[in-house]
């Protein structure tokens, strides 16, 4: 038999991110407190068991580009008995209850893929890991001509600044189905949440691009880079390279090992940064989409 039932108390998410953990292992996932943090009427989050025994997981609500998502998770050691059709079900009609005309997901693997494509989602674009391992004397950046690079830590007031100056106009650019919204409270939260690993370009005090990283308390030997941006009329100069040296260098100071970062198919640009840096690809994730009701 399988049971489905939301998350109630802080043991329920851990054995949420018990599935998370165990099905994206390559990916950081949320502490239970941020998860917590992040709860909102609008966002569901599942447990399954199956015969008593937790099978897998669920999220579904109103994801960063404003439109209904549903993303089902199942154990491999449970899969092909049901539950991750039940998952998805509940999830999708969530969605619908909130309004939404179709729902998205997104999958990495090829079994995920055919799932998905058996309940008719289709393709809607891809994202593409690049990951670099870390040695232990990553050099810091030389000068950059009329750019400072300062941490978050030196100058916590920048904070606000890379959301309203970068991250909303870069934001605006990425080759998303949706454009990407998300609030200060969670930029401040998530996408800048370490201020020594977050770092800002000066000129003079102008703010002309910011990066940053995300540490994995499950997995402290490594990262994942968080939004580059670089104001426009400043682009082509080094400063998005300048970023991620100070980045990487950071990394090593703190004993990671290895940083992970996705960027949209479209964005050749800064994966093309990312590689003359010594990243090299990793998984491939795909975006999708369905109509709803889901029959």
């Amino acid at each position: 038999m399988i049971e489905l039932r939301p998350c109630r108390d802080d043991g329920d998410l851990e054995a949420w991110r018990r599935v998370r953990i165990a099905v994206v292992p390559n990916e950081r996932t949320d502490s239970v407190e941020e998860l917590r943090r992040s709860a909102t009427p609008e966002r569901l989050m599942l447990l399954a068991h199956r015969d008593g025994e937790l099978a897998g997981s669920g999220v579904a609500g109103r994801g960063d580009t404003g439109s209904g998502f549903a993303i089902p998770r199942v154990l491999p050691e449970q899969r092909r008995r049901g539950v991750g059709t039940a998952l998805l079900y509940a999830l999708a009609a969530h969605v619908e209850r909130l309004g939404f005309p179709d729902v998205s997901a997104g999958v990495s693997d090829e079994g995920a893929l055919a799932f998905a494509q058996r309940f008719g989602f289709e393709e809607t674009g891809r994202q593409v890991e690049q990951v670099r391992a870390i040695d232990g004397d990553e050099p810091w950046p030389g000068p950059l001509e009329d750019v400072e690079i300062v941490s978050l830590a030196a100058k916590p007031d920048l904070g606000a600044r890379t959301y309203h100056e970068l991250a909303l106009q870069a934001f605006e650019e990425i080759p998303t189905p949706g454009r990407i919204q998300v609030s200060l409270e969670d930029w401040q939260r998530s996408w800048v949440g370490w201020p020594d690993g977050s770092f800002a370009a000066l000129a003079g005090d102008e703010l002309v691009g910011c990066a940053g990283l995300i540490r994995d308390d499950d997995r402290p030997e490594r990262a994942e880079n968080t939004l580059t941006a670089v104001r426009r009329d400043w682009r082509g100069r080094g400063v998005a390279r300048a970023l991620k040296q100070s980045v990487i260098a950071c990394a090593s100071a703190n004993g990671i090992r290895e940083l992970y970062t996705w960027t949209q198919e479209g964005n050749e640009n800064m994966r093309a940064v990312n590689a003359r840096l010594g990243y090299v690809p990793g998984d491939v994730s795909i975006s999708l989409r369905r109509p709803l009701p889901l029959q």
